[in-house]
């Protein structure tokens, strides 16, 4: 039957094979967080090098770059973008009267765009295209070198790189310290890619059909084997100068940014961090930070007297607060920086409710906090959908750790900053942790705020660093450097968690190197690929 299934595939044209196309890109997305799916990948990507199969080779220099190679790549990268980010719908019915209309944009047209990769990917990689096994290295390489562009062009998006079905387990995620994410996701095509070779029946030996495969599972069982022995040899470690209080407000967006509720929700703030939600809970005096999400201010805290002084009497004394707020273009630290407009910031407060330190958000979400183009775009009425962000500009990118007075040095990201691997500046090399306080309300009741939370764990692992991550809803969360994941909250609960902060590593192999190594593999498989290419067709004359 699957003998059968496959030749359909190489013989389908035309919307057939496009619609085929999709189904498996979107049958391919099922292996994403927090499905986790993972058989999906060896029915989806098999079929993708099928259709591939049946392209003719013989055509011109424009048929080659934008004909039936590139339509099957997009229509896969359309199906598999489309159901992998389905989510992003949630963030339009927030305020329908605004941008409900903009849904189709958001449900159709971002997937649309980002497939453009996906095809430019199958259309190179069909230039090195043969009847034997080599073809499934190159496809994997060109297509995760195509998803390193859609994670850099353009302020990049590597949202949902296919590497991330493999943290599925805290096991088969731990190969991501030497290689990345991007290294990941070339593995993890590779295996995934592998039974195409079985089908077909064609003039082939058992051996040279089914090798690929039975190496793509001892890849699979080495990758695990590497994770499993890792992590044993590694027990989480704890400082023992750091106890974290982190509160999850549970603030629905809807209700933010509405002025009668700005002092209801910040006493929510004040009540929850001094709590103590059992009898053995120690509550805010145990602490020396307390960390609260992103944004979480319902109004400009640096211009309220009455909310610092508020915060001071919070806080006992050696208590730091560290939280996200709005600010405007105000030198909060005697330090002369100053920028334009309305920025989104992460703020540190002394126990004497002063700012001491601040950072400010560099990666802004394109139409979220800001919008490209907006001299152009704005004449059509799309503007920005977070509220009162007319005028949110970028912070400098961040070239130091930030490291508030009684304070191991972090790292401080904010919201989709933590997606970014490899992309964190010269700062990473300075912490001891990675902060990352989010807002992922707009997506309350989805499974976007479940893959964001995977998103920043990997960086746990590439980095050698503890992950500390504060959310509005969920997930708020405690990672070691090996991506464990050592304290959370539940979802959608307003609720306190204390903990200790892990240890840090030495060095990964990533954070010495970052994409060096995911380079070099690329490299060697591409120039092997047209060497054995290049052999075949010698041998066959």
């Amino acid at each position: 039957m699957l003998d059968n299934f496959a030749q359909w595939c190489l013989l389908a044209h035309g919307w057939q094979r496009l619609a085929v196309a999709f189904l498996a890109g979107a049958f391919a997305a099922l292996s994403m967080p927090p499905l986790f799916i993972f058989p999906a990948l060896f029915v989806a990507y098999p079929i993708l090098v099928w259709l591939l199969d049946g392209v003719e080779t013989q055509l011109s220099v424009r048929q080659k770059l934008f004909g039936p190679a590139f339509r099957i790549g997009w229509a896969f990268g359309f199906g598999y973008f489309t159901l992998s980010l389905h989510w992003m719908a949630g963030a339009f019915f927030v305020e329908p009267d605004l941008f409900l209309w903009a849904l189709p944009l958001g449900l159709f047209g971002l997937p649309a765009v980002l497939a453009i990769f996906w095809g430019f990917g199958t259309a190179a990689a069909h230039l090195m295209w043969s009847d034997y096994g080599q073809r499934i290295f190159a496809l994997a390489a060109i297509l995760s070198l195509t998803e390193f562009l859609r994670g850099h062009l353009f302020t990049g998006f590597p949202w949902n790189l296919p590497g991330y079905a493999l943290s599925i387990s805290d096991q088969t995620m731990q190969f991501g310290s030497v290689v990345g994410i991007y290294g990941l996701s070339l593995l993890v095509m590779i295996v995934a890619m592998a039974p195409a070779t079985i089908w077909p029946h064609l003039d082939q030996s058992k051996m040279a059909r089914f090798a690929p495969t039975l190496g793509g599972l001892a890849l699979l069982a080495l990758l695990f084997g590497f994770g499993h022995y890792q992590l044993g040899a590694n027990p989480t470690l704890y400082r023992d100068d750091v106890r974290l209080r982190l509160v999850q407000p549970n603030i629905a967006q809807v209700e933010k940014w509405k002025p009668e509720n700005a002092q209801p929700i910040f006493e929510t703030l004040l009540s929850l961090s001094a709590e103590r939600s059992t009898p053995n809970d120690p509550g805010l005096i145990a602490a020396t930070h307390l960390i609260w999400p992103e944004s979480v201010f319902p109004f400009l805290v640096s211009e309220r007297p009455d909310a610092l002084a508020r915060i001071a009497r919070l806080l006992p004394n050696g208590t730091k607060l560290i939280a996200g707020a709005a600010r405007k273009n105000v030198d909060l630290t005697g330090l002369g920086q100053t920028q334009e407009g309305i920025l989104n910031s992460i703020l540190a407060f002394s126990d004497q409710g002063e700012i001491n330190a601040t950072y400010d958000k560099y990666r802004l979400v394109p139409f979220g906090e800001y919008v490209p183009f907006k001299p152009l775009l704005s004449l059509m009425g799309i503007k920005e959908m977070v509220s009162a962000s007319d005028s949110f500009v970028h912070g400098e990118k961040p070239n130091q750790a930030l490291r508030p007075l009684g304070t191991p040095a972090f790292l401080p990201l904010i919201c989709y900053e933590v997606i970014f691997s490899g992309g964190m500046g010269s700062a990473i090399d300075q912490a001891d942790w990675i902060l990352n306080l989010t807002n992922d309300a707009w997506f309350q009741g989805t499974i976007g705020p479940a893959q964001h939370f995977e998103h920043a764990r990997m960086r746990a692992l590439e980095e050698g660093l503890p992950l500390v991550r504060v959310a509005n809803t969920g997930r708020t969360a405690i990672v070691d450097a090996f991506g464990r994941i050592t304290a959370s909250l539940p979802m959608d609960e307003a609720l306190v968690l204390n903990a200790n902060l892990p240890q840090r590593l030495e060095k990964t192999l990533f954070s010495q190197y970052r994409h060096i190594i995911f380079y070099l593999i690329i490299g060697a498989i591409l120039i092997s690929t047209f060497l054995r290419n290049r052999w075949r067709r010698n041998w066959e004359n």
